[in-house]
């Protein structure tokens, strides 16, 4: 997969995206990872790139003109264009596994207030958000999504199943984890895990996720339940 990414700050990403499985993917060829520098594209000697909103109001908005010329650049037959912006739809698991279908993503990232409208109408394929707060700028974000949708690409982690068999991939909270030793300061792994009755444990974690899930994200049970009506209805 290739990921591009148009920002003003690339060199933000320098760290978390060279360090572990990231940088393993890179080096075996899986993901092609490419920063760009917005105000390459900035044709005045002061680079601009952004300018003030009109109709008034705080802050800066960032211009069409080289962010237009930056997509239109980098954009290829098969790119899906994806603005980091708190009025996309909310990025979760589902929407990462979709990302991982694609071939390219070209993610641009905002600043300042955000995009000349003209950028979401006429480049944007997607809008996405990674929760209702907002941040600086759009680089954390746009890591974010780098990170989750690189881990599901095939090949990427070592055991297949690790990307299945966790939480929000099975669209509840994974079940809960022990390793050796067995008791630790007066706390016992359970009895099952160390049975050797995989039927069994399989059985036990499905239900262990199941009440972890209620307990504490009973949210993701009712999305679930409204996705399956939909689905039914349809």
């Amino acid at each position: 997969m290739k990921i591009e990414v148009l920002t003003l700050f690339p060199a933000m990403f320098a760290g978390p995206l060279d360090e572990s499985i990231l940088k393993r993917a890179r080096q075996a060829g899986l993901l092609e990872l490419r920063l760009h520098q917005l105000r390459d594209w900035a044709t005045d000697r002061h680079k601009t790139v952004d300018d003030r909103p009109f109709g008034g109001g705080p802050g800066m908005l960032l211009k069409p003109e080289p962010i237009f010329a930056a997509v239109e650049s980098l954009r290829g037959a098969n790119t899906r264009v994806i603005l980091m912006s708190p009025a996309g739809r909310k990025f979760d698991q589902t929407l990462a596994a979709e990302l991982a279908q694609e071939s390219h993503l070209l993610i641009v990232t905002g600043h300042y207030e955000g995009f000349d409208e003209r950028i979401r109408e006429a480049l944007a394929d997607d809008e996405i958000s990674i929760g209702d707060y907002v941040l600086t700028n759009g680089a954390l974000p746009a890591m974010v999504v780098v990170d989750a949708v690189t881990r599901l690409l095939p090949g990427v982690l070592g055991d297949a199943a690790s990307a299945t068999e966790e939480s929000f991939s099975t669209g509840g909270l994974e079940y809960p984890q022990w390793t050796r030793p067995v008791e630790f300061r007066g706390m016992k792994v359970p009895e099952i895990l160390i049975s050797g009755h995989h039927a069994e444990i399989a059985r036990w974690r499905l239900a262990q996720a199941q009440q972890r899930t209620q307990q504490q994200r009973p949210d993701l049970i009712r999305k679930h339940k409204q996705a399956s009506k939909t689905k039914d209805s349809l």
